[in-house]
């Protein structure tokens, strides 16, 4: 068995929890697997009666690690629920979220969207002083900040730990008898409240609330820290307030399109940002417009809305693809590309094709993509990137941390057009970019496309990731 990965992004990992509810692990099953697409690794439940924490954690995908007998055997009305994908730390099963420390004859659990920049820093000081870690994850590291501090109590000991930590995080803590969900002050990563019948939900994406029926509060505000038990919902924001920095490849390419995040619906930014690309390039000539399904498909129907060429589905996705399968022989050349997209041969032939997509970030996939255009039969095939190019590496919680991943990073539009067999290539502007959102840069995280970073990079950043 081989795995079939794409060359796209991956996003660091999804928490959703639930208080006041019987079926907690139920509906935290159903909200991971709603948030499947933020972490396709790992998966974990961990579940309070009020006295004692019960856990089910494994790696594969949601349907893959729970079964009707875990989810009955995880009985209690508080939940907390984690889907991974590693961005520091290795893939294995000592990896997996919700992590689980016990202290004083007391249980804390934490799940963890994000990437903390002064990790490596941190870890050092920690194992200097004595601490002896579990896991590779710079997420552990809270825990044992708060460890130092828990004779202050357990809110006294969050607020000192986080204090500590820069960087991008959307945590969810669970006790025996608290939910406490809370972000970073410049709010990178999504986060929001629900409520069901008499319970709460917190989850990463809203697309979550809707699979269960909650209704949706609000997000959690940027820098604030949420505390959920019997007595209700109570808030706290202890830090300055800072300037957002929400990431702007949530809208491009990681949120579910029916999900609402930042304020906005991201199936309605991404139309956006393709008739942008409409405004920003309205020369391009051809005979039909599509994206390479399914993270191209939305700025597509934005585009040919916008430009007036007409929009067909040129490539169609299999979707009963699963993570692994099995290989055929070597002379089968690109069998990864063509099981999962294949091109409508009698519509591309002989045709002046635009294909819209999200972003170029490695290349190889997008490749064998074009390739396969190039061998149905076009005539020209020209590409729309609805973003611009990505020249800087990701500390804040997506997979390309280092240059070396980006190829945009070391080559120029054309050498880009020329590498992938293209007869043009046009990337949306910052600019643009920022007209699709209908909000002003000062909101955003923008560094992978122009290196100016909100939270200073440590110069061991890379190393807590490189050396794990």
């Amino acid at each position: 068995m081989s795995h079939l990965m794409s060359d796209g992004p991956k996003e660091a990992c999804g928490v959703f929890g639930v208080y006041g509810h019987t079926e907690a692990a139920r509906l935290t099953y159903y909200g991971l697997y709603a948030l499947q697409h933020r972490g396709q690794e790992s998966a974990g439940i961990v579940v309070s009666d009020g006295r004692h924490l019960k856990d089910r954690r494994g790696m594969g995908l949601v349907p893959d690690v729970f079964s009707e007998r875990d989810l009955q055997r995880l009985s209690g009305h508080i939940s907390c629920g984690h889907v991974r994908y590693s961005t520091t730390g290795s893939s294995v099963l000592a990896n997996v979220q919700p992590f689980i420390i016990n202290y004083a004859g007391h249980s804390l659990c934490l799940g963890h969207n994000g990437n903390l920049v002064n990790a490596y820093e941190l870890r050092s000081r920690l194992e200097r002083e004595g601490s002896i870690f579990q896991t590779t994850m710079d997420s552990e590291i809270v825990m044992h900040l708060m460890a130092r501090n828990i004779h202050q109590g357990f809110e006294e000991a969050l607020v000192t730990a986080l204090a500590e930590i820069r960087g991008a995080y959307s945590f969810l803590f669970m006790t025996e008898d608290t939910l406490v969900a809370a972000r970073d002050p410049q709010g990178f990563r999504p986060l929001c409240l629900g409520e069901l019948d008499e319970g709460y939900v917190v989850s990463s994406e809203t697309c979550a609330l809707d699979l269960i029926d909650a209704r949706y509060l609000r997000q959690v505000e940027p820098g604030e820290v949420v505390f959920i038990d019997k007595r209700g919902l109570r808030s706290i924001k202890p830090f300055p307030r800072e300037r957002h920095s929400h990431c702007i490849f949530e809208f491009i390419y990681f949120a579910r399109p029916d999900s609402r995040i930042f304020g906005q619906t991201v199936y309605e930014v991404r139309k956006r940002q393709g008739a942008q690309m409409a405004i920003e390039y309205p020369d391009v000539d051809a005979d039909f417009v599509m994206p390479f399904p399914d993270s191209g498909n939305y700025a597509a129907i934005g585009y040919a809305r916008a430009s007036g060429i007409p929009f067909e589905m040129g490539m169609i996705r299999n979707h009963y693809v699963g993570r692994t399968f099995i290989q055929p022989s070597q002379d089968m050349r690109d069998f990864g590309v063509r099981v999962k997209l294949n091109p409508v041969h009698e519509l591309i032939q002989g045709k002046k094709v635009v294909i819209v997509e999200d972003s170029i970030i490695r290349g190889t996939t997008t490749m064998a993509r074009v390739k396969n255009i190039r061998q149905a039969g076009a005539s020209e095939v020209h590409m729309l990137v609805s973003c611009p190019p990505h020249r800087y590496p990701c500390h804040y919680g997506i997979d390309f941390s280092t240059k070396g991943e980006l190829i945009a990073c070391d080559h120029s539009v054309e050498q880009i057009r020329d590498m992938l067999g293209l007869d043009s290539l046009r990337y949306l502007s910052i600019e643009g970019l920022l007209a699709g959102t209908q909000t002003s840069r000062d909101g955003f995280c923008l560094a992978c496309f122009d290196g100016n970073y909100p939270v200073p990079i440590n110069e061991g950043a890379g190393k807590f990731c490189l050396e794990r």
